[in-house]
């Protein structure tokens, strides 16, 4: 089987994890700068919520963006 699992993503790729930041604001930059250290290439915060200690985050890498050619559609 010549087929990589990331060939099988049919959207995109969801990264979770709690940053220690002084605001909201502060937390989505840092969560854009560790996508840009981990080579992610562009990436969406796509949820955030500041606790006042730190912000929950959820990023998104899209492999495959609304209107790209499906690679899955013959």
């Amino acid at each position: 089987m010549d087929e990589t699992s990331m060939s099988r993503v049919v959207d995109g790729i969801d990264i979770e994890t709690y940053l220690t930041c002084q605001n909201e604001e502060e937390g989505k930059y840092f969560a854009r700068k560790l996508g840009q250290e981990m080579n992610l290439g562009e990436i969406d915060v796509m949820y955030s919520e500041f606790d006042g200690f730190g912000v929950r985050v959820r990023l998104r890498k899209y492999i495959v963006k609304p209107g790209d050619k499906y690679a899955w559609i013959k």
